[in-house]
């Protein structure tokens, strides 16, 4: 009898051990991880059925379909994430998140690094509220960004409304876009 106790006093033990939850940390990183390595079904498992990303003035609610949405605009410009730092402080994790992708070479910031406070619901990721980019120059990037759609507008008009398009449709124009401009701009 003792030994059917110890065996399942051990199985339990390695049972409980091995459904042990993420923590927020583990989570985030995952997160990213799953982003840099287009993995969509492992961002389905740590994202809330309902996820908010606030970008400033813009707050955008997304399901599971949309985001996936996003998740393709995203792969499109080929993007890498990684994880600068990470801190947890209660029920929210505040990252350092730098991004490199076409897009944002092309905008001469990259990589584009961000602060982030993620917040959490039943372990998964509820919020992701941007705080501040740091070393982003603004300017050059609206000037090359404006530059770009007016550009579009006059030579390539079937393409014109890339930037707000943020479909996998439009990350593709967006990217027509930049590669038509560099090759009509190069210099010697």
């Amino acid at each position: 009898m003792k030994p059917t106790i110890l065996i399942l006093s051990l199985l339990l033990t390695l049972t409980a051990c091995s459904t042990q939850k993420p923590t927020h940390k583990e989570t985030v990183a995952t997160y990213y991880q799953a982003f840099d390595k287009g993995n969509f079904n492992k961002i389905k498992e740590v994202a809330n059925d309902s996820l908010t990303i606030v970008s400033g003035d813009f707050v955008v609610p997304y399901n599971h379909a949309s985001l996936y949405e996003m998740f393709k605009w995203d792969s499109i410009f080929k993007s890498s994430y990684e994880i600068i730092e990470l801190e947890e402080k209660g029920n929210e994790v505040i990252a350092i998140i730098g991004q490199k992708n076409l897009r944002n070479a092309y905008l001469e910031n990259n990589p584009l690094e961000y602060q982030v406070r993620i917040s959490f619901t039943s372990d998964k990721i509820l919020k992701i509220e941007e705080l501040e980019y740091e070393g982003t120059d603004w300017s050059i990037w609206q000037t090359k960004r404006d530059t770009l759609v007016s550009w579009v507008k006059v030579n390539h008009p079937e393409l014109d409304g890339f930037l707000n398009d943020m479909t996998m449709n439009g990350a593709m124009n967006y990217l027509k876009a930049i590669e038509l401009y560099g090759a009509e701009h190069k210099t010697p």
